[in-house]
């Protein structure tokens, strides 16, 4: 093992307090080129079996999410439901993810690895099996919080055991691994739901899941993962844990419900009940969201320290990073129902158009760290994102006349832009934030980018409500116009979305010019 210097070693540690692939990937940079046999550093097999059996597991639990968007015109056929309602098999699932963020650092501190891992794969395996054989749609989300708890354990699992146990000339590399990972799932799912769909029930997807998690992630898992850090005595504050559970879930019952109570008075129905539930929703969310902060401050070991979001530079990075996966995430729900409830395409079709822009923006994701590293963080984030504000002009200026080749070439030129610009988002807050917050910074961005993708999909599932409601029934040419002019409607929202984002990280990178000035 050759020995690196001060230097070195702060920098990579620094990279893996951080848990930014793009800090990690300069550091490995930097190690491999001032020491002499660090290219002689050897990915132990062991770690390679650990990335493989936690990654197989992440994917799958991420594959699975994506899948079900394609399905939804069927889902909402088979259950009886409307659109509004068929897409909290998506929302739950996200939010989730999305609550069980915040736990990653406790569990990595409280238990080991291996267990840690056995409980994502019995948790992935109990939610693929009820999603067999329920035929009631409630239950159906049960399976979705279940199947989401598991891979809101796996994913952040799979990076902490890379993070930790990596030779640190090898960190960069591993950590754009487990980066791809993350990425290539979600652009194939759509794709994958509607091929598989196309020639076999939708729930025969999960019967392919449980083999897989049973017979390769499972064996892989028990004989390569190992336990590298001693365990910790930390405990769990459950108030504030329920705190966070309570407040992002009422907030997107009340975004759903307001869109309801919108469609049911298009429709002329009562609207007073919804009018109730949503208000009673928006409130308990917020205020649950203000007692986490309130007890947080007043705990000696909270669940996340918050202190460092005083800083607006980082809060402005942290809005954008909440905002832009409300679009990024949403499109994949929007572009497969808009192109089958819409257009008349099939399933998988609908799954085809998804698949260049998502596919060809994960593998672009790499390129955008190296734009940040050799330009710095204004110009590559902001030019990104202007080429999404573009793309989403031109899908609303052709919202009416749209036809599968368009949507799916437009969306290609956002999924670049996206792909380039989203991920520099966290490391250009990281680098305001001092590392001993740098664990609390990554599960405050981790949890706002799915709860970022939970309202989005809810937010657009809902204006797609308003538009078809009283229009007819699916399958109909005025049902269809319907859903075009909430295609229209959603292009619009999409763009003040991007916009406003935009002119965010403006505003935190003139902040930040500033301070350099003064300093």
């Amino acid at each position: 093992m050759p020995v690196l210097s001060v230097k070195q070693t702060k920098l990579t540690d620094t990279a893996e307090r951080e848990g930014n692939p793009n800090v990690a990937t300069t550091a490995a940079q930097e190690a491999v080129r001032t020491t002499p046999n660090a290219a002689d550093e050897r990915i132990p097999r062991r770690l390679i079996g650990s990335i493989v059996a936690v990654g197989s597991l992440a994917f799958i639990g991420i594959l699975t999410e994506t899948v079900m968007t394609v399905l939804f015109p069927q889902l909402m056929e088979e259950f009886g439901v409307d659109m509004a309602t068929v897409q909290w098999i998506t929302t739950i699932y996200l939010l989730s993810v999305g609550v069980t963020m915040p736990l990653s650092s406790y569990l990595n501190r409280r238990f080991t690895m291996r267990s840690t891992f056995v409980a994502a794969v019995v948790l992935a395996v109990v939610g693929s099996a009820i999603m067999i054989f329920t035929s009631n749609f409630a239950v159906i989300l049960l399976a979705r919080v279940i199947q989401g708890v598991g891979s809101g354990v796996a994913t952040p699992l799979m990076m902490n055991i890379i993070l930790q146990q990596s030779p640190r000339a090898k960190v960069g590399r591993l950590m754009g691994v487990g980066s791809l990972v993350i990425t290539v799932a979600p652009a194939i799912g759509p794709t994958v739901g509607g091929a598989v769909t196309s020639v076999l029930p939708w729930r025969s997807i999960f019967v392919f899941v449980i083999p897989v998690v049973l017979l390769v992630s499972l064996p892989i898992g028990l004989i390569c993962i190992r336990q590298r850090r001693p365990l910790e005595e930390v405990k769990l504050n459950p108030l504030q844990f329920l705190a966070i559970v309570v407040g992002l879930a009422s907030l997107i019952l009340a975004i759903n419900q307001a869109g309801v109570a919108v469609s049911d008075a298009v429709s002329g129905r009562r609207v007073v009940s919804t009018i109730i539930v949503a208000s009673v929703a928006l409130v308990v969310g917020v205020a649950s969201l203000v007692f986490f902060v309130w007890s947080t401050r007043r705990s000696y070991s909270p669940l996340i320290r918050l202190g460092w979001m005083r800083d607006r530079v980082v809060l402005f990075h942290l809005a954008a990073y909440l905002l832009m996966p409300m679009v990024g995430i949403g499109f994949g729900y929007v572009i497969t129902n808009l192109a089958q409830l819409s257009l008349g395409t099939t399933a998988l079709v609908a799954g085809l158009l998804v698949l260049p822009g998502a596919l060809i923006g994960a593998f672009f994701a790499p390129v955008g760290g190296m734009f940040y590293d050799r330009y710095g963080a204004t110009r590559p984030i902001l030019c990104a994102f202007a080429a999404c504000i573009v793309a989403l002009a031109l899908m609303l200026a052709c919202s009416m006349h749209m036809t599968p080749a368009l949507l799916a070439g437009l969306y290609f030129v956002f999924g670049v832009g996206y792909a380039l610009g989203y991920s520099n988002i966290l490391t250009s807050a990281l680098h305001d934030v001092a590392p001993e917050f740098s664990p609390d910074g990554n599960a405050v961005f981790n949890t706002s980018l799915q709860f970022g993708g939970a309202a989005g999909t809810t937010l657009f599932s809902t204006v797609f409500a308003i538009a078809q409601a009283g229009e007819g029934v699916q399958g109909t040419p005025r049902f269809a116009h319907a859903t075009a002019v909430g295609g229209m409607w959603t292009f619009a929202l999409m763009l003040l979305i991007v916009v406003a984002s935009w002119c965010m990280l403006f505003a935190a990178f003139r902040r930040r010019s500033q301070r350099m000035l003064r300093r």
